[in-house]
């Protein structure tokens, strides 16, 4: 009898994306990488279209979607919701083959493959989904908590969880595909030039009013430079000046406390872009609280 869920399709889509992140992270480039699809049944079978967001590939014997593709340009924000995100039909009548493919995958529930845009030509794929609601012309899709079996939906309190989880690193990696540009992927203190080492460190938290997901209320810093920022061990001033705390100036504790203080006082790395630069009143409130730590 034909697998007309294509379980086995998804298991093999999923691992092949576990190797993927396992090579380059939770982010992967579209050029060379997802372009490539993976191996199934002696085919190769595409991880999705990119030149639309509902995709069936033709291997499948099911009805249903394999995968959903939101673009970096998306206003994603506007879809997120404490129960999941919301994904809107392909314009044009219900018929059309990839709203009967999205509503196959709320009718059947199978787990499929959400790819979101972080950057352009970059994807962080969440897997497994679930399409779990419909309202008009759109519908809900739900993420799985960690290491839930791919082919059972999630419970409700381990759904909210997850989808809170995932909201959050999309945040992030959004964030970090506007900053790390702005600042030509360079660590703003030590102009590290090694992307996966690089983060989108918040000048002011996002929690806080000011602390919107803006290039200006961002900085570019290696790991290293981004914890320290993170637990005022080092501060910038609106002049744009390094600040290493007086405890870790007093201190000896090797070559790497060393190799630290030696950015004490000297100028961090600028956008280009006079927009895109570090907003100053936010760098003062933020050198405030490293003063006083």
């Amino acid at each position: 009898m034909p697998d007309e869920r294509d379980d086995e399709l998804r298991m093999q889509c999923f691992l092949a994306l576990d190797a993927l992140r396992a090579q380059f992270g939770s982010e992967l480039p579209y050029k060379g990488v997802l372009d490539r699809g993976f191996e199934y049944g002696g085919q190769r079978v595409p991880f999705f279209n990119a030149m639309k967001g509902i995709f069936r590939a033709v291997a499948q014997r099911g009805p249903a979607a394999l995968a959903l593709m939101t673009s970096a340009k998306s206003p994603y924000d506007d879809e997120q919701t404490d129960e999941g995100f919301w994904y809107a039909f392909r314009d044009g009548a219900e018929e059309l083959a990839d709203n009967r493919a999205l509503r196959a995958a709320l009718a059947d529930q199978v787990p499929l493959v959400y790819y979101v845009g972080v950057r352009p030509g970059w994807y962080e794929p969440i897997y497994p989904c679930w399409v779990v609601d419909r309202e008009l012309r759109r519908v809900l899709v739900t993420p799985s908590p960690a290491g839930a079996a791919a082919l059972v939906p999630p419970a409700e309190p381990e759904r909210r969880y997850a989808t809170r989880q995932v909201r959050q690193r999309l945040h992030q990696s959004r964030f970090r595909g506007v900053v790390l540009p702005a600042y030509r992927d360079l660590c703003a203190v030590c102009r590290l030039k090694e992307r996966r080492l690089l983060d989108a460190a918040h000048i002011i938290d996002d929690r806080a009013e000011r602390g919107q997901p803006v290039v200006p209320n961002g900085l570019s810093l290696c790991s290293i430079h981004h914890r320290a920022f993170d637990a005022d061990l080092i501060g910038i001033d609106a002049d744009y000046s390094v600040h290493v705390s007086r405890r870790l100036l007093d201190d000896e504790d090797g070559p790497m406390l060393e190799l630290l203080k030696t950015f004490h006082g000297a100028p961090i790395q600028l956008p280009r872009t006079h927009a895109k630069r570090p907003d100053r009143d936010r760098l003062a409130e933020r050198f405030e609280r490293f003063s006083r730590a």
